[in-house]
């Protein structure tokens, strides 16, 4: 809630998604993979999705960035339309508002780490100011006497540090985060999940298999036969036993 001067004004949140519905395949072979889905996210907000392989935690992922369209419902980014946009302003929308982190890293292997975070600054229409926000989380995160080398030069968690470096150079409302501690040991897991913890005025959504990256979450959801369920609820207990 806001405080104004006008009374109480409920805040908006970062991300809303009414009814999404998703359907894979074709004649008998479709699933249903999102039946559905109703879920908010506010600012300051880390929401967690766990389900089981299969499950379509991915996917849902891939609609709440605008990388996919549902085949029902709708997606609000910061009261802003998703669902119905043009492909060209689904990826302005991607671009300005969306930082993505992906488990495999997704780093450039011909650029140095501080060209792959700079990289989508540097892209037709990204917010101002990119370069030097770019220098700045490099630096926040420990990495300026490593960003001169490559991927390969550099340790899982490195990678992984520099991936969301790069998802937050454009300074984006949402994060979104598939699996990101699924190809790090324990130790380069845990600082990922802090920074991902430590993302403050920003709504953040991971997917993963994970307890430890559903344990820094404000919420976790698990997502079973299509719906979201809260954690707690029978459905979810009992997806999480037979897990």
């Amino acid at each position: 809630m806001i405080n104004t001067n006008l009374g109480t004004v409920t805040a908006v949140p970062v991300l809303q998604a009414r009814g999404i519905t998703k359907t894979v395949g074709a004649g008998r072979a479709a699933r249903t993979v999102l039946d559905g889905v109703d879920l908010d996210v506010e600012a300051g907000e880390v929401v967690a999705v766990l389900g089981r392989s299969g499950s379509g935690k991915s996917t849902l992922l891939h609609l709440l960035g605008g990388l996919d369209r549902p085949d029902a419902g709708q997606i609000m980014l910061a009261g802003r339309a998703l669902t119905g946009q043009s492909s060209r302003a689904l990826a302005r929308a991607r671009l300005r508002h969306i930082g993505f982190v992906f488990q495999s890293f997704q780093l450039i292997e011909e650029l140095s780490g501080e060209e792959n975070v700079a990289l989508p600054a540097r892209l037709p229409g990204a917010r101002r100011g990119g370069e030097e926000r770019a220098r700045r989380l490099i630096a926040e995160l420990g990495l300026s006497q490593l960003a001169h080398r490559r991927p390969h030069e550099l340790s899982g968690g490195e990678q992984q540090r520099l991936a969301i470096a790069r998802a937050l150079v454009n300074d984006p409302e949402l994060v979104l985060a598939d699996e990101p501690t699924g190809n790090l040991d324990t130790d380069n897991g845990a600082a990922v999940l802090s920074l991902l913890r430590s993302l403050e005025q920003r709504a953040v959504v991971i997917v993963t298999h994970e307890p430890d990256a559903a344990a820094i979450a404000d919420r976790v959801l698990h997502l079973r036969d299509g719906r979201l369920e809260e954690e707690g609820s029978p459905g979810a207990a009992a997806l999480r036993e037979s897990a």
